[in-house]
C-alpha cells in the first residue's frame, strides 16, 4: 500500500481516531502502576521490575503514536477545532504516561521501601489517580461524537458533565495527597532523610497523574468554549 494510501486508511477524514488510540494507551501505562505499588508494599521487587518494564513498554509505544499523529496532522482541517488544540490535548496526554514512566523507574531504581503506616491510604490514592486517567479517556473516547455534531446539542452537556466528574476525581486525590504527607510527616523522624525526600517526591509525582488528566479535560473545555 502506498504510504498516503496508508495515513488516509489511519486517518480517514478526521485525527480524532489517533488521538483516542493514544489515550487508551497512556491510560493502559497509567493502570499499571496499580499492581507496581502493589509489589512495593510487598517489597516485591522481581514484580516491581516487571511493572516498570510494562509501564516504560507502553510508554515508548504511547511516544510513536504521539509522534507519528504529530507529524501527519493535516495544516488545514475541516473541523471545529483547531490543529493547536488537538496538538494540545495530545502533549497533555503525553506528559500523563511520562509522569508514570517516571515513578516507576525511581521507585526500582531506589528500590524504594513505603512505610506500611500509608499503604492503606497510598492504594486508595493510587486508585482515584487511575480513576481520573479513565475518566479523561471517558472524555476523549466522545471527541469524534463532538466533531460529528459540530460541537454542538447534547453531546456538549455530556461531555460538560464528564469534565466536572474528572475535576471532582481530581479533587478526592489532592485530599488523599494532603493526607499521605501528614501520615508520612507523623513518621518521617523514624526513616533516613534521603528516602523521606524521595517519598514526598514519589507522592507529589502520583499526584501529578491526576493533576495531568485534570489538564486533559481542562483542554477539552477550551475546546468546547470555542
Amino acid at each position: 500500500m502506498a504510504v498516503g494510501g496508508y495515513m488516509s486508511g489511519i486517518f480517514g477524514s478526521s485525527p480524532v481516531k489517533p488521538m483516542q488510540q493514544h489515550m487508551a494507551k497512556v491510560l493502559t501505562c497509567v493502570s499499571e502502576l496499580i499492581p507496581l505499588f502493589e509489589a512495593v508494599f510487598r517489597e516485591d521487587w522481581d514484580r516491581v521490575a516487571a511493572s516498570q518494564q510494562k509501564i516504560s513498554a507502553m510508554e515508548k509505544e504511547a511516544d510513536v503514536l504521539k509522534k507519528e499523529l504529530r507529524l501527519q496532522l493535516p495544516k488545514g482541517l475541516f473541523m471545529p477545532v483547531s490543529r493547536q488544540d488537538l496538538l494540545e490535548v495530545l502533549a497533555m496526554q503525553d506528559k500523563i504516561a511520562n509522569r508514570a514512566k517516571d515513578i516507576a523507574g525511581v521507585i526500582l531504581g531506589r528500590r524504594m521501601v513505603i512505610p506500611s503506616v500509608i499503604h492503606d491510604s497510598y492504594r486508595k490514592f493510587v486508585r482515584r489517580c487511575v480513576d481520573a486517567c479513565e475518566q479523561a479517556n471517558r472524555a476523549i473516547n466522545e471527541l469524534d461524537e463532538l466533531v460529528g455534531t459540530g460541537f454542538s446539542g447534547q453531546e456538549i452537556k455530556l461531555v460538560e458533565e464528564m469534565i466536572e466528574k474528572l475535576d471532582e476525581i481530581e479533587s478526592d486525590t489532592d485530599t488523599w495527597q494532603a493526607d499521605i504527607r501528614l501520615q508520612l510527616f507523623a513518621v518521617e523522624k523514624d526513616l533516613p532523610p534521603v528516602d523521606v525526600m524521595f517519598l514526598y517526591e514519589i507522592i507529589e509525582w502520583t499526584g501529578d497523574v491526576a493533576d495531568r488528566a485534570q489538564r486533559v479535560g481542562s483542554r477539552l473545555q477550551l475546546m468546547l468554549a470555542r
